[in-house]
């Protein structure tokens, strides 16, 4: 008589359960598309990682301050680097554009590469090259150069961007996140307040590249902390194993979710009105209201101060209170009216005005966006479990390609003039207010039936 098998240990059999259940997932996820896959398994580091509480909001606060520390710290200088190289107005203000194009396109490489390789090892190659890059800024012997080197800065640069909003989409799910993109403006807010001011002084010792060697050496001290405390946050279980053309299915199949586009292009035109600031307001405020590089440094960082507050208001009050569409369609609206402000005291139409006005009305749009840039980020990314890395680098390439076109378009009238920056302010917030309502239709009751599912699940 043949031998019987002897029946599976418990072990063995939870072994072989295990396997049958992920050879089920995967069968199913490769029918769902990819804006509605399953959450990737959670392993040990993501609760290590959550538990990480200040240090890790740290961490991914300086990574998202990239932005605004390769940036506003560089504000003040300006003027300076016209004189120093011999440039007009509008050409300097293409090492802006250069930075956030840069940003824009190593976004659409970094994010996919974080969804294949895991999130750790695309962000120090890419913090690496940005030291190399802005060391090179500081060496640059014409303005063109200069454009060349900001290029490079902001392409390496875009891995600190991408793979922070990943790595938050890898540990929170719905009013969590909101709640945590908040918290990172208090963090990320720090760096619009104290750039510009440590630029101002940076200016009363050295030149404009003074500026550059201390964002060289911000951004190793940045690169030590990751390698030592950023844990990897997204499973070997959780990664894609295709390549470019995986990439570009996974951003097509984001793409045709008409309200995660809708957020998108809220987001990145509402960020068209606040870069179309940030790049004019040196001018703005220096050669036609005649402020100082240190009252400059002033106004700025109070402005910021009031995005860091209102950012803070949104995750601490408004978050599970307030529905986020109701609170991004009012941030949109406030920041309507006060580029129209904007526009109507600059034209003249109200008559003669002076600074105060001015940087009034700057203030409210600048804190308007604490309650439109998180919570548009955060819709977008709840629509998606699956290939955050590649949905974090459409929200940023799209915020960053319409910040690099309002560049050049503040000063296209030159330096004596305020009124392109706020026609392209109210321009942006126009437009993102018409792709919020008309793509996202925010009362569409399967719409928020949807997010609310999501919210429960997370």
């Amino acid at each position: 008589m043949p031998e019987q098998p002897a029946p599976p240990t418990p072990d063995a059999q939870d072994a072989q359960d295990a396997q049958d259940a992920r050879v089920a997932r995967d069968a199913q996820d490769a029918a769902v598309p990819v804006a509605d896959r399953p959450a990737v398994p959670v392993t040990p580091a993501l609760p290590a990682a959550r538990r990480a509480g200040l240090l890790l909001v740290l961490v991914l606060g300086g990574l998202t301050a990239t932005p605004p520390l390769a940036m506003d710290m560089y504000l003040p200088s300006l003027p300076e680097v016209t004189r120093s190289l011999h440039a007009p107005a509008a050409t300097v203000q293409l090492t802006l554009t250069a930075c956030l194009a840069g940003m824009a396109v190593g976004q659409l490489v970094v994010g996919p590469m974080s969804d294949r390789w895991g999130r750790r090892r695309p962000l120090l190659a890419g913090l690496a090259v940005y030291v190399v890059a802005t060391a090179l800024c500081a060496l640059a012997p014409d303005v063109w150069t200069l454009v060349a080197f900001r290029l490079a800065q902001g392409l390496a640069g875009a891995a600190g961007i991408v793979i922070a909003r990943a790595v938050v989409r890898d540990l929170y799910d719905g009013d969590a996140m909101a709640r945590f993109f908040s918290t990172l403006m208090l963090v990320s807010g720090v760096a619009p307040v104290v750039a510009p001011l440590i630029g101002g002084q940076i200016l009363r010792v050295t030149d404009w590249r003074g500026v550059f060697v201390v964002l060289t050496v911000v951004g190793a001290l940045l690169s030590a902390l990751v390698w030592v405390r950023l844990p990897e946050t997204l499973p070997p279980a959780g990664r894609h194993a295709g390549g470019a053309a995986a990439a570009v299915r996974a951003m097509r199949a984001l793409l045709a979710d008409l309200p995660f586009t809708g957020y998108m292009l809220a987001g990145g035109f509402a960020f068209a009105a606040l870069f179309a600031y940030i790049s004019a307001s040196p001018f703005v405020i220096q050669e036609i209201y005649g402020a100082s590089p240190q009252t400059f440094s002033l106004l700025f960082g109070v402005n910021s101060v009031g995005l860091v507050i209102a950012g803070q208001v949104n995750g601490k009050v408004l978050v599970g209170r307030v529905s986020l569409d109701r609170v991004l369609g009012a941030g949109l609206a406030v920041t309507v009216l006060a580029a129209t402000a904007l526009l109507l005291m600059s034209a003249g139409a109200l008559g003669p005005v002076g600074l105060a006005p001015v940087a009034a009305a700057l203030f409210v749009l600048m804190s308007a966006m604490g309650f439109t840039l998180p919570n548009a980020q955060s819709l977008a990314l709840q629509r998606t479990r699956h290939a955050a890395g590649s949905a974090s680098a459409l929200l940023g390439t799209s915020s960053f390609l319409v910040g690099a076109v309002a560049s050049p378009l503040v000063g296209i009238a030159g330096e004596r003039t305020a009124v392109p920056m706020a026609i392209v302010q109210l321009a942006g917030a126009l437009v993102a207010l018409a792709c919020f309502v008309g793509m996202c239709r925010p009362w569409a009751a399967r719409g928020n039936a949807r997010a609310s599912a999501e919210g429960a699940e997370s």
